[in-house]
């Protein structure tokens, strides 16, 4: 299934967030040969995890982590503005109906099927909460991974084989991305309808609930 969840509560899925972080470990710096901070747990982690953003994470049989990424909104601070602004292609990307997208992860031996599941979750979640777009950086090889999956970003900008680029929210490709995951579109949506409900109880427990 995809779990839909705000950094702050990823301590109560704590098998599940410690993977993911150790599999983020595995893809960005021993696979990709990023210079990313990997801690004492082995989890990769960096300054944009503690700003509380929403992750949508595919779940395995065995609750464990089967791929990943993270969102937040381009109204406050994004990787695209604070590292990567020469990609933006001399646009200028705030909006609170523009996420930005980042750290699409997949755990070892996954394949096309979850990173299928991962563009059901991240358009969900944009359609779900009202968004137009969202945008993310990436290695430029993957626009090729993208088109095979049935949902291309636009291409603002690239540079050294990086890209940065924007993605439009469509039912339409949703239910495309539905039927070629073997996911019913309606199931896709009660996982995150639910799981943004619970999102808004969370928020508006009162301190010491």
């Amino acid at each position: 299934m995809i779990r839909y969840l705000h950094g702050s509560a990823l301590h109560r899925h704590a098998d599940l967030a410690a993977s993911m972080f150790v599999d983020r470990a595995t893809q960005f710096r021993d696979r990709m040969k990023w210079d990313v901070k990997v801690d004492a747990l082995g989890w990769e982690t960096d300054q944009y995890d503690v700003l509380d953003p929403i992750y949508v994470i595919a779940e395995d049989a065995a609750g464990r982590h089967a791929g990943s990424m993270r969102f937040l909104p381009t109204t406050g601070r994004t990787m695209l503005d604070e590292i990567f602004p020469h990609l933006k292609g001399g646009r200028t990307i705030r909006s609170p109906l523009i996420w930005e997208c980042t750290r699409f992860c997949l755990s070892p031996g996954a394949g096309a099927d979850v990173a299928r599941l991962m563009l059901v979750g991240a358009q969900e979640l944009g359609l779900t909460m009202g968004f137009s777009h969202s945008v993310g950086v990436f290695d430029r090889p993957m626009v090729r991974v993208y088109r095979r999956l049935g949902w291309e970003p636009e291409v603002l900008g690239s540079q050294d084989g990086i890209s940065a680029g924007i993605w439009q929210l469509s039912r339409d490709v949703q239910d495309k991305l539905c039927e070629a995951a073997g996911l019913h579109p309606r199931l896709s949506r009660h996982w995150c309808e639910t799981a943004l409900a619970d999102l808004e109880r969370t928020v508006a427990l009162p301190i010491g609930a």
